[in-house]
């Protein structure tokens, strides 16, 4: 690698335009304009179908996009049917813009209203490039020549637009403005505007390409200013943002651009687009829901969003993908599965309608992804709080605090031996093979009860190895009664340290007591066991079972 073959090639802007530093967040919402259908279907290795293009339209319509980029309708017969069907088969909402785009080329851009004719409401977006580079390298053009390609441009779609049937609005693109001068990026968009002269009723859109990233997100924030400040007609004018994430800072150029003063974005789903990508809508609209803005945006059903876009794209979402990946809400941590449950709990316990869940920056549900499947993952990394969390909330089982403790080191094993991740169903498993109404050795067959002064007394028969034993036992309480049974049972003996219990809500079967013990054996070593039963005494008793199984077995 030799890095002295490069240098930067971007130009600052001129004078101090730092004002958006004094800005924190955004705001408000910006216009929306997704170029999915355009930049990010041209960048496909097989671009869409005129089905596949159609479906991911009417996903576009339904997210609440009310600008759609449909496409080059001069550069494929493919994308010139996908703009007359829209057209012809009255496609597009009455509150919703088509866009197309064409470059500053005459045959072109009569192409390109031909396709637009009728269009209840369209954009033309044309453009030119105007980066140093293409200047010197590609067309061989003085900075004259080239502005002029651009004038010559807007004079012929303003003609064209009185010409045809059709209600349109336009949009210029100083291509490659990144590695452009700013005065003169500035000087060729002011000559574009004087042709289209912008009104009140005449809004046109100055879009300011980030066509390859070249610096840092911050000198492209003060270019935009530095645009939004100088341009003629301002206040009939939208500044507005087409970055790529070359740099992988997409996200960044476009949320200080915003700062900056720019009005609108130009983006896709996901981030698909040339080469690393346009800026990704999703993760710009989620990062201001995150603050409290309304993207004006529907991302609720975020993982239809996801099917829909891999289905017609074939492109994969990264599972790292802010928002939209699947482990992006994941926690396999211990100690981050803890504090997640922790603060869940803690939200709960203060009913608040604010969400401040560490680690978690928005809530899973707002996007139609789930606690069990999505936040607490269960591998070997994983820790008592996060695996007693899904289980209390997905089952609602609610263990001991100690007990807790045991569980999770539990399946932290098996995960780590049967090296996989254990899901919901797979740590409810666990708990009822190795806690729940544990019948062996041991077994209850029956117990019948009498109250006595200071508390109970039973006569209980006991299972083991198939044969049947009735002992009398005497207690401060129904369990403690059993309980001293059992010992006399079978001669040994422990110390009932811990009982819990609390009712459990079944589906179709009404209410279930659910009961949890923790004995300690003379040893020192505590053993569990927890049981379930329509009546709490004997969901007691064979918790107690439970726990006492287990101690002579584990």
């Amino acid at each position: 690698m030799d890095a002295t073959k490069y240098a930067v090639g971007y130009y600052p802007a001129p004078g101090d335009h730092f004002k958006w530093v004094r800005k924190d967040h955004i705001e408000k919402a910006p216009q929306w304009c997704s170029v999915d259908l355009r930049d990010g279907n041209q960048s496909l290795v097989i671009p869409m179908s005129l089905e596949e293009k159609l479906e991911f339209y009417k996903l576009l319509l339904k997210v609440g996009f009310k600008e759609i980029e449909v496409g080059f309708p001069a550069a494929s017969e493919t994308e010139y049917t996908f703009l007359r069907t829209l057209i012809e088969e009255n496609m597009i909402p009455q509150d919703v813009t088509v866009q197309v785009l064409t470059q500053c080329r005459e045959h072109i851009i009569r192409k390109t209203f031909e396709a637009c004719k009728g269009a209840p409401s369209a954009i033309i977006h044309f453009y030119n490039s105007t980066s140093v580079a293409q200047r010197e390298q590609v067309f061989k053009k003085s900075k004259e020549e080239i502005k002029q390609i651009a004038v010559e441009g807007a004079k012929l779609v303003k003609k064209l637009a009185a010409e045809y049937e059709g209600n349109f609005r336009f949009e210029y693109s100083p291509e490659s403005f990144t590695g452009t001068e700013p005065e003169y990026a500035l000087e060729v968009c002011n000559a574009v505007l004087d042709v289209l002269e912008p009104s009140e009723s005449n809004n046109v859109i100055i879009n300011l390409p980030v066509t390859v990233e070249m610096s840092l997100p911050h000198v492209y924030a003060s270019q935009v200013e530095y645009m939004s400040e100088n341009l003629k007609y301002r206040e009939h004018v939208t500044v507005s943002l087409h970055p790529h994430n070359d740099r992988g800072t997409g996200v960044a150029d476009t949320e200080l651009g915003l700062l900056a003063g720019a009005d609108r974005v130009e983006g896709t789903l996901f981030g698909n687009g040339e080469r690393t990508g346009n800026v990704d809508v999703v993760t710009l609209a989620m990062n201001m829901y995150s603050h409290g803005v309304d993207p004006k945006l529907d991302f609720s059903n975020l993982p239809a969003i996801v099917e829909i876009y891999e289905r017609c794209t074939r492109m994969h979402v990264y599972e790292r993908t802010p928002y939209a990946g699947a482990l992006v809400f994941a926690a396999f941590s211990g100690s981050h599965q803890d504090a997640i449950a922790k603060g869940m709990n803690w939200r709960q316990e203060k009913g608040l309608h604010q969400w401040t869940v560490p680690y978690i920056p928005i809530d899973p549900k707002d996007i139609s992804r789930t606690y069990d499947a999505d936040v607490i993952r269960v591998n070997s990394q994983s820790g008592k709080g996060g695996i007693s969390y899904l289980l209390e909330h997905a089952y609602g089982y609610v263990l001991p605090t100690k007990m807790r403790e045991h569980f999770g080191y539990l399946c932290k094993d098996i995960s780590d031996h049967e090296h996989r991740e254990l899901k919901a169903d797979d740590v409810l498993r666990v708990f009822k093979l190795s806690y729940l109404n544990i019948q062996s050795p041991v077994s209850l067959r029956s117990a019948k009860f009498e109250p006595m002064a200071g508390g109970a007394g039973c006569d209980v028969v006991f299972v083991k190895d198939g044969i049947a034993a009735q002992f009398h036992g005497v207690g401060n309480g129904s369990l403690d009664a059993v309980s001293n049974a059992l010992k006399e049972y079978t001669g040994i003996s422990y110390t009932l340290k811990v009982y819990t219990e609390h009712s459990l809500q079944q589906k179709n079967s009404g209410s279930t007591a659910v009961a949890y013990v923790g004995i300690e054996t003379p040893d020192g070593q505590m053993h569990w066991g927890a049981g379930s039963d329509t009546d709490i005494t004997r969901a007691s008793i064979y918790a107690l079972l439970s726990a006492f199984n287990n101690s002579i077995t584990e």
